[in-house]
């Protein structure tokens, strides 16, 4: 295969595993494409791939990013291209499997040109927020880009910061640039695979898995990663998990109730993944069990019917 294989999907539904089925068969070369594990120091709290995994095929964006630092989609996309350039011209098959959805959208949609924020802006943004509030941050948005902050949900502080610095820094609205986009790959080069199980089942698994987590050193991992004091705002300090750990070592939660809030978080975070490629990923191949040797043999036909 020549193309690019593109393997999306929810959190804990078995991406690595079929990754690396695909890697075997396409002799390809996995690029990570989910935004918490490009982190340094979150190995087992994001799930990234063990040695043995790691083992099994080439591996790339993973772990490479400093957590005090903030990666964007667009240096995410400029690292992407680069490896999938790189893995071509050996050869081999790319593989680019994860759960950030806009990954995948700016891979086969494409990515707004939006210049960098400077850091003024963000400190701005970020002054406002602290000292006014969402209230406040929201009423900023809904003034510089109603059409954005129209479609952005009331808590979501993410999205409503972004709008509100992208017009601070140029001037423009953020909506503006979405006219201008155009997919990084084309469409032929590429086939999309989004794994798409049954919702109870995949809860089940997510919480099997945590308290697995748990047992390899998951909370020892938080304790060393929460020493280095980092901004509670950067991206890294937001992955599933963190959080409630972080706050039961600082003895603001039992242990308990610091599981069971996690546990909640990936089954929200899941469904709205769910939701995403549902929505955005309609016309990939789909592969909806977690059994292994069911997901492999649908795996295995996909792959037959696109060689």
């Amino acid at each position: 295969m020549t193309r690019c294989l593109l393997i999306a999907g929810p959190t804990a539904a078995g991406k690595t595993a079929l990754a690396l089925e695909a890697a075997e068969r396409l002799d390809g070369e996995i690029i990570n494409a989910d935004s918490m594990q490009i982190y340094a120091g979150l190995h087992l709290i994001t799930a990234r791939p063990d040695e043995n995994e790691l083992s099994r095929a080439p591996h790339h964006l993973f772990g490479c990013v400093d957590p005090s630092t903030r990666w964007s989609v667009g240096e995410w996309s400029a690292a992407a291209l680069d490896l999938i350039k790189d893995i071509k011209s050996r050869g081999r098959t790319p593989i680019l499997v994860g759960g950030t959805g806009l990954y995948f959208h700016a891979l086969t949609v494409g990515l707004a040109p939006v210049p960098e924020i400077d850091e003024a802006s963000r400190q701005r943004v970020e002054a406002l927020t602290e000292q006014s509030g969402m209230e406040a941050l929201r009423a900023e948005a809904e003034r510089l880009d109603p059409v954005s902050a129209a479609k952005i949900k009331p808590a979501d502080r993410q999205r409503l910061q972004r709008v509100v610095e992208v017009g601070y820094a140029t001037g423009e609205a953020l909506s503006s640039f979405h006219g201008e986009t155009r997919p990084l790959l084309a469409e032929p080069d590429w086939t999309g695979i989004v794994i798409e199980p049954d919702r109870s089942a995949l809860y089940a698994r997510i919480e099997r898995r945590f308290d697995l987590m748990l047992e390899a050193g998951a909370l020892d991992e938080v304790a060393d990663f929460g020493r280095r004091n980092l901004d509670p705002m950067l991206p890294a300090m937001k992955a599933l998990g963190v959080p409630p750990l972080l706050a039961h070592l600082r003895k603001e939660m039992l242990l308990e109730d610091a599981v069971l809030l996690s546990k909640r978080d990936s089954r929200r975070y899941a469904k709205r993944q769910l939701t995403w490629f549902r929505n955005q990923c309609a016309n990939w191949s789909r592969i909806t069990s977690m059994d292994p040797g069911e997901a492999r043999e649908q795996l295995s036909q996909i792959l037959d019917r696109k060689s």
